[in-house]
């Protein structure tokens, strides 16, 4: 089992900057992804941005240029920084983790992120 545990969003106005953490604990040695996904009000939940324990990162075209997702092994962490954040970012955030067989994902409780205009 792992728990995530997500912290850093909030109220940022357009143009602002965010930056957003998930602390995972548990059974860290099955992870491989880890990386973030996000629900805006009446919208299906969409990936943001994911990164491997080795190798490239993925993101959404919308983010792409604006955010960047790292990871630090030795604090089972993973960052989103989010930069020039637009009104369309809004949305709860949520952190994610994905076995190493891609048999399940682990996710974590939101966190809101809101963008005023």
């Amino acid at each position: 089992q792992v728990h995530l545990v997500e912290s850093g969003g909030g109220l940022v106005q357009a143009g602002g900057s965010l930056r957003l953490s998930c602390a995972a604990s548990g059974s860290i040695f099955s992870i491989d992804y880890m990386g973030w996904h996000r629900q805006a009000p009446g919208k299906q939940r969409e990936l943001v941005a994911m990164i491997p324990n080795s190798g490239s990162t993925n993101y959404a075209n919308s983010v792409k240029g604006r955010f960047t997702i790292s990871r630090d092994n030795a604090k089972n962490t993973v960052y989103l920084q989010m930069n020039s954040l637009k009104p369309e970012d809004t949305a709860v955030y949520y952190c994610a983790a994905v076995r190493r067989d891609y048999s399940f994902t682990y996710w974590g409780q939101g966190t809101q992120v809101t963008v005023s205009s």
